[in-house]
This record gives structure tokens, C-alpha cells and sequence, in this order.
């Protein structure tokens, strides 16, 4: 039996009837209720092990204190010591109170990707630590865990079985047959999409989406989503609270078409969805869809029954091309347009990441020259551009490879090193200003320049921007007020704590953008249920800027007539400010500008 890929219409029904649904349409009739009953059972199982404390009553809310830090697990390294441990020393030391929570990139036993081949989903890599290194971090942060489920390595156990046959993992991963139509499949890369081995029937051609040592799980089998909502259980219970889907818009292949987001795929989403709901609500869904902005606030879905959190692809490159022109019409006119279908829902917010820059998502935003010009910056300042294959057997470019400091600003120039870390800061002040959760990648945070010598040293482009550092040495620079890594993480600080102060950055808050000239981009931000507004302004060409009166009065729905209301710099230490005055912008300059006065400790952190 076919099964339909037709989402049932059931949303006032329980989650019982709801889970019984969706499973019907990914799998049939018959398999449907089996499965069903098999994921009750671990339901069952898992609940009464999750941590004491970690099962709040309703479903997960964002605020204006949450925020992320993106790390590797090794990402700090210190002599005789874990580096899961060294990187916890090195959070509680200087990251808390600026980030609520860590993703950790996948810390599992890996044979390649920087951990994105899991061998063994169920264990920590002894090369990081321990489970209970894990849990220590988790003691002091939210803990973000990835789930690479469209893929698992070629040398893992899951395929070694496959390949040889065993029983219980026939049909795991995702077999070509010679009637197939795959012409139309999208390509994230240009290493071939199927990949032959050796099993115990004979050679095997296998889906291998993004190398040839990564291979596609098999959804269509019942069995594999079983497993999967197994792990992700297991990962809840080890203290994940927020959990990434990775790649999940190639989950379920369909020949003949381009394999990407299709129905089952958010079939899948809507199941895992139901069960942690249920099971531990206040654990988060995030998608990563590296596609064009549409497509990829589809993972939304209807606001209430897919991911909570979509990564915001579109952002860095917007972020990257309107610093490149000085010129922010672009982005203000996508930033006007970022609607949320719900409360429960809001945009996972970053700039960069253990990944390039994608520039798919922004093919339907800027022209072709736009993007070409991001290649050729990104080029001249010493990074890399990664290609992916189209149909017609060219390469398109898919991502831009550099630290995000390097994008930004040209290493060969002599420009005043100030001038750089305004710039760099004025981008992450943006990430922060925006409506979403925000997410800082651990070489942003401490303004790292790219590591070319890894590139030579792996052959990998993206390798540019996952150096691994000395705690030690790094803590010096970071001491040492003149350095261009203290002089980012002192302000970037400083954003932090001044965002966390405020619900006007409520995460899933109004927004909207004011016209303030192409040289200022601007945000009007206010909480969901009221309070106080903030007036966000980001000078971005790099010239000083004045805005008048009647522009921020008006920005801000205060009357322009009779005594000039009072607002306060949020980034000044609370300074108020006299709105009878145009207000001056430096190149570069951030004003966060709120009506009500802000607390205490950030006017005496300012």
C-alpha cells in the first residue's frame, strides 16, 4: 500500500488521535498502528528518566534573556584536561549571564565532518570527555544537542549491520534501484549522490547526499524512525532542552522529484513534534534548511505542530551584502516582512557558524551580481567559495567559506583596527536587534580571524572557520584591552547583557521597520504583551549619520508635539537622551534606544 502524503486535519483532536494520524499517512494502514504502538512504548520508557526538575507544565516560551553560544565540543583545548571540561571552565568563567544556552556541534564518535559522520549517536567521543562533562555544562546552561538523522556514517555500526546484513537494520539506509528517475534531485555539493558498496547481497548503490561517507537513512522504513525518536528521547534524558535537526529538508526521497521538503518530510517533523510535546514540552524543535527564505520558514508549518525555531539563512548574507554597499534597503525590506504564524514559534537568529555563509537563501532576494560580488569579497579578504552541482551538470556557488570577521573586513587593508571592530560589532548588534532567539558561533564571539593553514592541512574549505584554540593563550589575548579579541568580546558583552535587560526583545515580540534613511538600518521592537518600546538603530555606511526629531518621535509613536519625551540609551549606561536634538551617528554607531529606563546593573555594565 502507497502511503498518502496528505496531511490529516486533525487538530483539534488528541494527541493520541493526532499521533495515530500522522503515522497512518507516512506509513499505511497496517504500519502506521504498529509503529505507533512501538513509540508508545518508549515514550513510556523514557519519561520517568528525564531529569528531576525538566518537565515544566505547558509548552516552551522564549524570552529576551535566551541566547546561544555555537561550539564544538574540543573547541578550547588545556593540557591534561578534557576539552569538554575545559570548554565548561571556560563558559561559567566568562559566559554566564551573557548566554543561556550551548549548542553543542556533535561531540559523538565521528569518521568525518567534524562530527557530522556519527558512528555511534548513543556516546560521547572519548577524545572530548564523558557524558558527565556533558551534564556539568548543563548544570550551569541549556544544553543544545544535534540530531544528524539524515545521515550516519559509513563506518558506523548502523551501516556496518546494514552491510552485512543483519535483520534488524535490513532497509536502514536509502538503496538506488535502476528504474529510478533521480535527475531532478537538489544537490547540496558535487561529490556524486550515490556511492557504491560492498554488502552481503552483492554491490550496493547508496543515497550519499553529502559525501561518500555519509549515508541517507531510509525513512520509509518504519523501524528507522523508531530508532531516531529513541535517540532523541535519550538526548532529552542527558539534558537536551533544545534539539537540532540537521539537513532535515532532505529527509525523504521520493524519486522524481528534487527530494527536498517534501510532505513526509514534515510528516516526520510533525510526529517528533507530538511525542516531545507530550513527553518533555519543554524541549524545542530547530530546523536547519540552508534553502531559500520561503521554503524555509515552512518548517513553521502552522505555527503550532512543527519546529519552534527556524534557522534565519537568509540573515547573513543580507547582514554581509548591505555592510558591503553601506546601503541597507535590502535587508529592511526583508526584515518588514518576517511574520510569525504563532506565539509558540520565532526565527533562530546567527551570522555564522561551523558552516559557510549560505547564499541559496538569498537567491530570490538579491540579484545574481549582488551575490557574485559576496563571492568576490569573500575571496579578496582570503576565504573560499564551496559549489554545489545543478541539473545541466554546471556548479552554482553555495556557500561562502571565511570567518565571519575576515567577510567583513579586508585583512590587506590598512584600516584603523577600531574602525574593523565597530563593523564587525555593528553585524552581531543587528543579530541581537532582531526579532528571534540569537545565536553567537564561538569565533565571532572572541573575533577570530580564518585559519587557512587548516584548509591546507584537511583539504576541506569549511575548515577555515573551526579552528581549535589554547585556552590558555586565548584568555591572554582577552586580558589584554588592545587586542582585537577583547575589544569584540567587551562590546559583544555589553549587547548581551543590554538585550537580556529589556522584554522589548522579546523573542517573539512585534516588529516592525522604520524609514530612517538607507544609511541607518532600523528596528522598532516591543513584547508581545506590552511594555516598554525600543528604537534599534544600526549605522551601516560607514559615514555619520544624523536622524531628527520628528523621524524618532514618529519611529517610537510618541507625540510630536509639546514637551520632548524622554528615552534612554540602553548602550550608554541608561544615558537619557534629549530628543530635541537631531541624534548623531557615528560610522558604525549602534543606539539602542528604550522608553523606560533601563535596570541598574546595565546602566552600571555601560
Amino acid at each position: 500500500m502507497t502511503p498518502s502524503t496528505e496531511r490529516p486535519t486533525t487538530e483539534r483532536l488528541s494527541t493520541e488521535a493526532r499521533l495515530d494520524a500522522e503515522l497512518r499517512a507516512l506509513y499505511g494502514e497496517a504500519r502506521g498502528p504498529e509503529l505507533h504502538a512501538r513509540l508508545r512504548s518508549l515514550m513510556a520508557t523514557w519519561q520517568p528518566r528525564l531529569p528531576a526538575g525538566a518537565r515544566p507544565a505547558g509548552r516552551r516560551r522564549f524570552s529576551s534573556g535566551d541566547s546561544v553560544l555555537i561550539t564544538y565540543a574540543d573547541q578550547l583545548r588545556a593540557p591534561g584536561e578534557a576539552p569538554l571540561r575545559t570548554l565548561a571552565g571556560f563558559c561559567q568563567e566568562h559566559l554566564s549571564g551573557l548566554v543561556s544556552a550551548v549548542h553543542l556541534l556533535p561531540f559523538y564518535p565521528s569518521s568525518s565532518d567534524d562530527g557530522f559522520s556519527v558512528m555511534d549517536y548513543r556516546a560521547v567521543d572519548p577524545a572530548h570527555g564523558s557524558w558527565e562533562d556533558v551534564a556539568a555544562l548543563g548544570q550551569r546552561f541549556e544544553l543544545m544537542f544535534d540530531a544528524v538523522v539524515n545521515h550516519a556514517s559509513a563506518q558506523g555500526s548502523w551501516c556496518r549491520a546494514f552491510l552485512a546484513g543483519e535483520r534488524r537494520y535490513a532497509d536502514f539506509f536509502r538503496t538506488a534501484t535502476d528504474d529510478e528517475d533521480l535527475s531532478q534531485v537538489f544537490r547540496p555539493r558535487t561529490s556524486p549522490l550515490l556511492t557504491t558498496f560492498p554488502s552481503a547481497r552483492g554491490p550496493l548503490r547508496l543515497w550519499t547526499t553529502f559525501s561518500a561517507d555519509q549515508v541517507d537513512l531510509d525513512l520509509r522504513n518504519p523501524a528507522v524512525l523508531a530508532e531516531i525518536v529513541d535517540v532523541l528521547l535519550e538526548y532529552v534524558a542527558h539534558g537536551a532542552s533544545l534539539l537540532r535537526l540537521d539537513a532535515i529538508a532532505f529527509l525523504w526521497k521520493r524519486a522524481g522529484t528534487t527530494c527536498l521538503h517534501l510532505p513526509e518530510t514534515h510528516g516526520v517533523i510533525r510526529v517528533l513534534r507530538l511525542i516531545l510535546d507530550e513527553v518533555a514540552p519543554h524541549v524545542a524543535l530547530i530546523t536547519e534548511t540552508n534553502v531559500p527564505h520561503r521554503e524555509n520558514v515552512s518548517y513553521f508549518g502552522d505555527g503550532h505542530g512543527e519546529a519552534q525555531l527556524v534557522y534565519n539563512f537568509a540573515l547573513p548574507p543580507l547582514v554581509l551584502h548591505t555592510l558591503r554597499t553601506g546601503r541597507a534597503s535590502e535587508l529592511s525590506s526583508w526584515a518588514a516582512g518576517l511574520e510569525l504564524p504563532s506565539r509558540e514559534v520565532t526565527f533562530f537568529n546567527f551570522l555564522a557558524s561551523h558552516d559557510g555563509i549560505g547564499v541559496t537563501p538569498v537567491r530570490d532576494l538579491l540579484p545574481a551580481a549582488d551575490v557574485a560580488a559576496l563571492a568576490a569579497q569573500v575571496r579578496a579578504h582570503g576565504g573560499e567559495v564551496s559549489a554545489r552541482s545543478l541539473p545541466d551538470g554546471t556548479e552554482s556557488p553555495y556557500e561562502l567559506n571565511a570567518s565571519f570577521w575576515d567577510a567583513l573586513n579586508d585583512p590587506r587593508a590598512s584600516e584603523p583596527l577600531d574602525r574593523q571592530v565597530a563593523r564587525f560589532s555593528l553585524a552581531q548588534a543587528i543579530l541581537l536587534a532582531l526579532r528571534g532567539v540569537p545565536a553567537l558561533y564561538f569565533h565571532s564571539l572572541v573575533g577570530s580571524r580564518g585559519w587557512p593553514e587548516g584548509v591546507a592541512r584537511t583539504g576541506h574549505k569549511r575548515t577555515i572557520n573551526r579552528e581549535k584554540l589554547e585556552r590558555g593563550p586565548l584568555e591572554q589575548e582577552l586580558s589584554d584591552p588592545a587586542s582585537r579579541r577583547a575589544q569584540v568580546f567587551s562590546r559583544l558583552a555589553r549587547l548581551l547583557r543590554a538585550r537580556a535587560s529589556s522584554s522589548a526583545f522579546d523573542p517573539v515580540g512585534e516588529q516592525t521597520v522604520p524609514a530612517l534613511g538607507d544609511g541607518v538600518f532600523a528596528l522598532l521592537r516591543r513584547a508581545a504583551d506590552g511594555g516598554p518600546s525600543a528604537l534599534l538603530l544600526h549605522e551601516v555606511s560607514g559615514a555619520p549619520h544624523d536622524v531628527r526629531l520628528p523621524e524618532l518621535l514618529d519611529a517610537l509613536g510618541l507625540p510630536a508635539r509639546g514637551p520632548a519625551p524622554r528615552c534612554f540609551d540602553l548602550l550608554d549606561g541608561g544615558r537619557p537622551l534629549d530628543l530635541a536634538q537631531p541624534l548623531g551617528l557615528s560610522p558604525y554607531d549602534v543606539r539602542w534606544l528604550v522608553t523606560a529606563p533601563p535596570p541598574r546593573s546595565v546602566a552600571t555594565d555601560g
